[in-house]
């Protein structure tokens, strides 16, 4: 118990730079005496750790301090390099160095036990990894970009943002912004985000405590219960989308009953699948894919 704490005490002030006695008190819910006490111990185990007087002061580790390797567990080591080789994958070659760099102090040369690419099949890797890097710079600097976004209905607008987020969400990247056009937050899918430009407007931060719920865009979808029926043959892709859970395996067929929003996404999803999937219910879902899949082959019939 008090070993973790410990740690926890170091971790809270390579994160926050110095904190006050009571403020690490009030943290860990324990009494000023008992922080001092904790401190004597972590200065006592050779951690750099003390103490400035003064209305400005308080208590933090020395500059450029970074813990032993040998305060790391083999797991916890691996999850760094595992991190590390992530990011890699969509940032510039510089990241490779600092994985040489880390693998000869964890002295762990085999990492080749895992290969992380985020990027789209048939997608130009380098050019995502460009449009990333820039997204990336407009985060960090806190610079406004213009780019050209095609929106689910396929119509271009041209969008003039506050980035202050990258996500990874189901097998996909999105960028959350203050859009000036829409005056809102928004979340934007990287893959429909072209022509991006970084310009030299500068913005401030979210202040502290306002920052808005990133899953509002989920609870605004009205999710709609669905049961489908694929073939055997389509088992990889409804893998691919549909945790075990809620497919069952009869007959030869497999039966997925599930709880997906309804939205364009959803149409376009059960329409990839062309005459591999039957829609049981709801009956409303199901007409809408008739009435599209009747449209989309008139279509074709008219361009002959």
């Amino acid at each position: 118990m008090i070993e973790s704490r410990l740690f926890k005490i170091i971790y809270y002030l390579m994160e926050k730079g110095q904190a006050t006695a009571l403020e690490l008190a009030e943290k860990f819910e324990v009494s000023v005496r008992t922080i001092y006490r904790d401190i004597d111990r972590i200065s006592g185990a050779g951690v750099p750790v003390y103490s400035v007087a003064g209305r400005s002061g308080g208590i933090r580790l020395l500059d450029r301090f970074v813990l032993e390797k040998s305060l790391l567990s083999e797991e916890e080591m691996r999850d760094i390099l595992f991190g590390l080789q992530s990011l890699a994958a969509v940032q510039n070659s510089d990241m490779e160095t600092v994985l040489s760099k880390l693998r000869a102090a964890f002295q762990m040369a085999d990492t080749s036990w895992i290969e992380v690419d985020v990027s789209r099949w048939g997608s130009d890797p380098e050019r995502e990894r460009m449009d990333f890097n820039v997204l990336k710079q407009a985060v960090m600097a806190r610079r406004q970009i213009h780019f050209k976004y095609y929106g689910s209905n396929g119509i271009a607008s041209e969008r003039d943002c506050h980035p202050y987020r990258l996500i990874y969400k189901d097998k996909a990247w999105y960028l959350y912004a203050w859009c000036l056009v829409r005056e809102d937050f928004r979340l934007f899918r990287l893959s429909r985000i072209k022509e991006i430009v970084l310009t030299g407007i500068l913005f401030d931060r979210i202040p502290e405590g306002t920052e808005p719920d990133l899953t509002r865009w989920e609870k605004e979808r009205e999710p709609v219960s669905v049961v489908l029926r694929f073939p055997k043959e389509a088992a990889s892709r409804v893998y691919d989308v549909f945790d075990d859970r809620v497919v069952t395996e009869c007959d030869g067929e497999l039966t997925v009953r599930a709880v997906m929003p309804d939205n364009e996404w959803l149409y376009g999803f059960l329409m990839s699948f062309g005459d591999k999937v039957t829609v049981l219910s709801p009956l409303s879902l199901k007409r809408e894919v008739e009435k599209r899949l009747k449209s989309a082959l008139q279509h074709y019939e008219e361009n002959r």
